[in-house]
């Protein structure tokens, strides 16, 4: 008997009680390959020294001082640190405790700037189909996966999506790369003409699209065309990071990699690796300073935003991102990952892609290659396959509903930073031996 309200309360899981470099021990001393780091989260695996060390420093110096009272030296530091990495002008940074609680701050702050500078008629938020931004209900309203919103439906906020950037799903036979993210920036376009060019707050996209769809990277210059659109409307770019940032697509910004500055960002899991409970949301100068100029008050706040411990986990983590290098070994190790993957699965029947960046890659399922068609719903092959993988010693994170929140079926690959070559062909041989226990097909690697 637990009293613990778990996810999924008929479930009786195992106990974690150790975890060292990529490994999850449980109660029972059976070793876990952790290859998705929880939901992309344990980007330095377990056990970190240097980590811990600075955890100890901090809650015997200071655990915690509320923010309407106090800054602290570590929260300062830690700003100052993503300030000068971030891209462009996102130099004001907003902690929080988590990816969700982000998302909303980044919704509030978007719509008080626009009554700041005197446009308060500004009231709608566009995002995307199949887009995950959190499960807060303003988050969760954002998002365009039909399965999470349904049950909720009567408490959330109107919103409006339009089509993903998901070229495995969603491009037109014979599109090239700039014929189809014209047609997805035109139907934004159509979307902010249709509710009214004077009436959009954001659009809310995932740099790279986490795990609602399996690691879905944006293809060619799709976010510049975006961005075009939106400034041509003065409608906000409001990028989600919290799964995709903090150097788990090989840059510590995913939007780096496209050129393209937000003119609000958010992140969180890698940021703290999961040493502690933290999230950030940063703006550019422009919201930043209409804020000030105006009211003077940013009408949000939580009672652990900014929290010194969890302030002085999140710089650990970053120091030891740079000074190990680690972004160069994020990108040859998903070179390898990505590589690997196709290798094995090459001639498996149901794996219908292999897509991501860095060490963030998802692997998607199908019952036909030749046309996409997914795998019959009723089967859970997500769930199955994350059961299989678990049985022999790897953590990976399938999920369901992969093309539309009812059907497809994907598991998504984001292990710790610090992977090894070696590592990375473990995590390999242990995944197609699950997927060969699931669907009855082998391959090279089982």
């Amino acid at each position: 008997m637990t009293h613990v309200f778990h996810r999924n309360p008929r479930q009786t899981l195992p106990v974690a009680v150790g975890g060292q470099g990529i490994e999850l021990i449980d109660s029972t001393g059976k070793h876990y390959l952790d290859a998705c780091g929880g939901a992309a989260v344990s980007c330095l695996g377990h056990g970190h020294p240097r980590v811990i060390e600075a955890m100890q420093q901090q809650a015997a110096q200071l655990a915690y001082a509320h923010t309407s009272f106090f800054t602290t030296e570590v929260a300062e530091e830690l700003a100052d640190t993503l300030a000068a990495k971030a891209p462009g002008d996102l130099n004001h940074v907003y902690f929080v405790s988590g990816g969700s609680e982000g998302v909303e701050a980044a919704l509030k702050l978007a719509r008080q700037y626009f009554v700041e500078i005197g446009e308060p008629q500004r009231q709608y938020f566009i995002a995307r189909r199949q887009s995950y931004h959190g499960n807060t209900l303003g988050a969760l309203a954002i998002g365009g996966n039909a399965w999470r919103r349904e049950p909720f439906l009567p408490l959330l906020v109107p919103a409006h999506h339009v089509s993903p950037c998901f070229a495995y799903r969603e491009r037109h036979e014979g599109e090239t790369d700039a014929t189809y993210v014209q047609r997805l920036a035109d139907e934004l376009e159509a979307k902010i003409l249709e509710l009214g060019a004077d009436q959009v707050i954001a659009f809310v996209a995932e740099t790279v699209v986490g795990a609602t769809a399996g690691a879905v990277p944006p293809v060619g210059d799709y976010f510049k065309r975006i961005r075009a659109v939106c400034d041509k409307y003065g409608v906000l770019l409001l990028l989600d990071e919290v799964m995709s940032g903090m150097g788990r697509t090989g840059y510590l910004f995913a939007c780096e990699e496209d050129d393209v500055v937000p003119d609000i960002l958010v992140i969180a899991k890698g940021l703290g690796a999961g040493y502690q409970p933290i999230g950030a949301m940063l703006c550019t100068d422009r919201i930043f300073d209409a804020v000030v100029g105006g009211s003077g008050f940013f009408q949000h706040g939580h009672t652990y935003v900014g929290h010194a411990m969890a302030c002085a986990a999140a710089l650990a983590v970053q120091r030891a991102i740079a000074e190990d290098h680690l972004l160069e070994n994020v990108k040859a190790r998903g070179e390898q990952l990505r590589a690997r993957l196709r290798e094995v699965f090459a001639d498996h029947p149901n794996v219908g892609d292999v897509r991501g960046r860095g060490l963030f890659v998802g692997v998607e399922f199908v019952a036909d290659r030749a046309t996409r068609q997914t795998l019959p719903t009723a089967d859970k092959t997500h769930a199955r396959l994350k059961a299989a993988a678990k049985a022999r010693g790897l953590l990976v994170y399938p999920m369901g509903g992969t093309v539309d929140g009812v059907h497809g079926d994907h598991a998504l690959i984001a292990p710790p930073f610090i992977c090894q070559p070696a590592d990375i062909d473990r995590i390999v041989e242990r995944l197609a031996l699950a997927v060969a226990d699931v669907t009855g097909a082998k391959t090279g690697g089982a």
